[in-house]
């Protein structure tokens, strides 16, 4: 038998476990901070988001019997994974080896194979009639957005996913066009330059649901596709003139113009401040010299979000870039070179990836390439800003990005359950195993919780807070997809590993979610480790990082 819900247990050990990750972030804060402790702060990093997920579902767990469970078991899993990463590292979190003994009770009792196999049946997975997983308390408004956006996916996305996949193919038009009839594209632009926002929390909530509904569909020419005009419009919003708002924000909104975010360079990666890509001035404008890397969907793209260095004083580093969105042709996604009258050259070399196809990525070689002055974003208020209007784009990128992985996961979980109960071995469907069943409840309940927790950070992010922990979740629910994805394909057994199955996309697919915007390892000490060492507590609304 499983155990009831016991959400104030459930309460005491996050507690516990929070008291654990503040006792060691002031211990290695002591001990000379991040870098020469970066082992010990990467892990207590995670083990801090899995603790916020676990706090963030607290709230979900009291709204139904179901609801309990999945909290119940979430919070033991995150209490579970803080424990192993403390294990055997104490001295060097500077943690008493039984700090974590009260809340191990909890864990006893919540991560039983008979607490978690209770749960199979109140989750829905041995009723043909579709995946439960728990419910998630939208709302009126936001259940239709989830709606319209899942009926979009199952209709135009799944039908073509894998062909895409397999064939590394473009993105068909019609999609694109679709998703800009639904606004799709236009759910983070107020309404006055023709967007859908009327501001407030449903903003990003109703981002952060369609993207999963399209990711659940198809992470490559679904979900991610509405990414890159987030982060632009973002951007302009924060830091652009009104001219420039006017110009570019209605035609994003509508899909008039697609845009490419060209940041990255081959040499830097995730480090920005050091980019040595330069924008020198010109008469009218700038012109463009330098390389970059990974810029997604570049060929198709009639504007490009660019990153340069403007100030040549290096020692400047972050305060010396400047953002410019430039304008070009559409480019043959195998490959392209554009010229201007002038001299000036970009050329596009595709990048071939093991998943996340339909996008493709590509280096981007300009030479000379001349931006006229209007496209300097801020004008000369926006000149060594870049920076800091990227971050404010990519901040919510990676709120994105975390629903693009809850998308990815919560359609591996769906296709493993269908096959769970149709799969049948030594007599019986698999989905009857303990083990099998194990698997998918703990899938059901990461996925809950990693979305529950998107939903908090999306409604701290609409009162202009929240940017630490965007970072925070888009660590924890990233990683996340991978286990998630990888016990699909296990549970498929040979098919999984078969391009048959759509598992394998998901899995391939999963993998890309910790290394783009902002990978892992550079989120975890340069953004989340900072913070919990500076004694800013990522749970408490109202704190931003501090600027620079």
């Amino acid at each position: 038998m499983g155990s009831a819900p016991d959400l104030a247990a459930a309460a005491a050990a996050v507690e516990k476990a929070s008291d654990v990750v503040a006792a060691a972030a002031a211990h290695l804060a002591a001990t000379g901070g991040v870098d020469p402790n970066q082992w010990a702060a990467y892990d207590l990093a995670h083990g801090a988001a899995a603790v916020e997920g676990a706090r963030a579902v607290l709230d979900y767990g009291g709204r139904g019997q179901v609801e309990g469970g999945i909290a119940c078991a979430f919070v033991a899993e995150a209490v579970f994974d803080l424990a192993t990463r403390l294990l055997g590292r104490e001295a060097d979190w500077g943690v008493d080896p039984g700090a974590l003994d009260e809340a191990m009770a909890f864990v006893r009792t919540y991560r039983r194979a008979a607490s978690l196999s209770a749960l199979a049946d109140q989750l829905g997975h041995k009723s043909p009639g579709g995946v439960v997983g728990g419910p998630r308390h939208l709302g009126g408004d936001l259940e239709m957005v989830q709606d319209l956006f899942r009926r979009f996916a199952d209709e135009k996305l799944k039908p073509i996913a894998e062909h895409l996949h397999r064939r590394n193919g473009d993105i068909p038009e019609d999609l694109i066009s679709g998703l800009a009839e639904l606004g799709a594209f236009g759910l983070s632009i107020p309404e006055e330059y023709g967007g859908f926002s009327t501001g407030g929390e449903d903003e990003y909530l109703a981002m952060v649901v369609a993207t999963e509904e399209l990711s659940r569909g198809s992470l490559a020419a679904g979900g991610s596709l509405i990414t890159r005009p987030e982060i632009l419009a973002r951007a302009l919003l924060k830091g652009g003139t009104e001219d420039q708002k006017a110009r570019w924000l209605p035609k994003l909104a509508t899909a008039e113009v697609v845009n490419a975010i060209a940041v990255t360079e081959p040499d830097h990666g995730s480090d920005v401040a050091g980019l040595t890509f330069t924008a020198r001035p010109v008469d009218g404008g700038w012109t463009l010299d330098g390389v970059k890397t990974w810029c997604t969907f570049a060929a198709r793209a009639d504007v490009l979000m660019v990153l340069a260095r403007t100030d040549p004083d290096r020692s400047k580093a972050h305060r010396g870039l400047t953002m410019f969105v430039v304008p070009k042709d559409r480019g043959d996604t195998h490959g392209f070179t554009l010229t201007q009258p002038g001299g000036g050259r970009m050329e596009g070399r595709p990048i071939d990836t093991i998943g996340y196809r339909g996008m493709h990525s590509y280096e981007m070689a300009f030479d000379s390439w001349f931006v006229a002055a209007e496209d300097q974003v801020g004008g000369e208020a926006g000149l060594g800003r870049g920076f800091y209007l990227q971050m404010e784009g990519f901040e919510t990128g990676r709120l994105q990005t975390a629903a693009r992985a809850v998308g990815v996961m919560q359609a591996a979980y769906e296709a493993a359950v269908a096959y769970a109960r149709d799969r049948v071995a030594f007599g019986a469907p698999i989905g009857e195993f303990q083990l099998i069943q194990v698997k998918l409840v703990r899938m059901a309940v990461l996925i809950q919780a990693s979305r529950q927790l998107s939903y908090t950070v999306a409604r701290m992010m609409a009162k202009g807070e929240g940017g630490p922990q965007a970072s925070m979740l888009k660590a924890y629910v990233c990683r996340a997809a991978e286990w998630v994805t990888r016990e699909s394909m296990q549970i498929h057994g040979g098919m999984g590993y078969a391009e048959e199955y759509a598992v394998s996309r998901y899995f391939v697919d999963a993998r890309v979610l910790s290394i783009f915007e902002g990978a892992d390892e550079t989120l975890a000490l340069k953004v989340v480790a900072r913070h919990l060492l500076a004694g800013t507590p990522l749970t408490k609304e109202g704190q931003r990082p501090p600027a620079g």
